[in-house]
């Protein structure tokens, strides 16, 4: 358990060459990944001051002291360790370099330097057939560093959903939610399926602005503040209903948090200990990672929380590429990884532009690849091209929760994917 502070100084969408090479020359580590030992050495941004989560959901941050909040959010509440394996899988340098990208958008054309500097990269890493192409570090980040998820923890949070059926903990998405979180029985999630959860079409009345103090995402979070066990999923009991389900999206950070829930109660242990049992131990990630709690050992926030190192964001992303298969043994039902990053289809027909917590891509290029995302405000993706055998991780520390990104980062993408065929 780490100690934490959410209150002192103490804790999606967001031009040459020589000028890349330099910058490349300075910046990017390509270690062949048996880093094992590395768990055990101390945190290089332990002492760093961090400011409150309050915050960070205001968009309040300097720049600064974004970073190194970024890199120690867990010291902004407790958290539960995602307990790595044994050993680590190596992530090998591949044969061909990335060094530069060059890509319009709109009447403007960028550069990878461009692409760094006004989307606030601060780690960049790039897989081309599960080799590295480009690893890249800024700001004082390191390998070592471990960077917030925001909701890329929701996309990984479906994946333990994907998990538990295919242990056979959930019957299938069919069905209900009360049948595995009792407690909202009588809410308006009466009714509502495990699907039209990684839907967000639960049809329960949301609103999700981050910067509005009276939203229910900030009073979702002043539940997590209070630390209070239980006070997270009473925000979600007590919501309103809008719609029937199924037949309407409204993304929803508290509909992951009734995800957490149904994985939990489906298996009977913490979200945290499944995703180190089915997943993190077993794709050989380098480090252990952490995750949020509601409460002193109590529940994980479903919906953001993670920390993590940039590889091991980009295993993750490895094994959603791979189909879910480790070792020739499928840890997801078969064709989960196509189903959650594809549109899905409400109940009368409407298609939407919507996953299990994953985004389908918007560009032509990554759409007709079939590519999709994890994506956290403030700047955070696994992108995923099943076409090209691509997975791209960025860590991002811009200044506001949303719309702060000049560049479009799925344009950046397919100009990354198209420079390494």
């Amino acid at each position: 358990m780490y100690g934490w502070n959410n209150r002192t100084m103490a804790g999606p969408r967001e031009r040459a060459a020589h000028r890349c090479g330099a910058l490349l020359a300075a910046t990017v580590v390509i270690v062949s990944a048996s880093q094992g030992a590395a768990a055990a050495e101390p945190y290089p941004h332990a002492q760093e001051p961090i400011g409150t989560v309050e915050q960070v959901y205001d968009g309040a941050l300097t720049p600064d002291l974004a970073v190194s909040t970024f890199r120690n959010i867990d010291r902004l509440f407790p958290t539960r360790r995602i307990a790595r394996g044994e050993t680590s899988s190596p992530l090998e340098k591949a044969d061909k370099q990335l060094t530069d990208v060059a890509f319009t958008q709109g009447d403007k054309t960028y550069d990878l330097v461009d692409y760094l500097a006004l989307n606030s990269i601060t780690g960049l890493l790039v897989l081309k057939d599960g080799r590295i192409a480009l690893e890249l570090y800024q700001r004082g980040n390191s390998e070592k560093t471990k960077w917030m998820s925001m909701s890329i923890a929701k996309s990984i949070t479906s994946t333990l959903i994907g998990a538990a059926i295919r242990d056979g903990h959930i019957g299938s998405l069919s069905d209900p939610v009360v049948k595995y979180v009792p407690r909202l029985a009588g809410s308006a999630y009466e009714g509502a399926s495990v699907r039209d959860i990684l839907m967000m079409s639960s049809g329960v009345k949301w609103n999700e602005t981050y910067t509005d103090p009276a939203s229910d995402r900030r009073q979702l979070l002043r539940a997590q503040i209070s630390q209070q066990p239980g006070a997270a999923l009473e925000v979600m009991r007590k919501l309103p209903r809008a719609a029937e389900p199924g037949t309407q999206n409204t993304y929803s950070t508290g509909e992951t948090q009734v995800a957490g829930e149904i994985v939990r109660g489906a298996v009977g242990k913490p979200a945290a200990d499944y995703l180190s049992e089915k997943i993190w131990s077993k794709v050989g990630m380098e480090q252990d990672a952490s995750w949020w709690l509601d409460s002193p050992d109590g529940a994980e926030i479903g919906g953001s929380g993670i920390s993590a190192t940039l590889r091991d964001y980009g295993r993750f992303g490895l094994f959603f590429l791979d189909g879910g298969i480790v070792d020739g043994q499928p840890l997801l039902p078969d064709g989960w990884t196509t189903e959650a990053g594809n549109p899905t289809i409400l109940k009368d027909g409407k298609p939407l532009d919507y996953g299990y917590m994953w985004w389908p891509a918007w560009t032509e290029a990554s759409k007709a690849d079939g590519a999709f995302a994890a994506i956290g405000i403030f700047g955070q993706y696994i992108y995923i091209n099943p076409a090209e055998k691509v997975v791209i991780v960025t860590f991002g520390a811009q200044s506001k929760p949303t719309d702060a990104a000049p560049i479009d980062d799925m344009v950046f993408f397919d100009a990354v994917t198209d420079a390494l065929k």
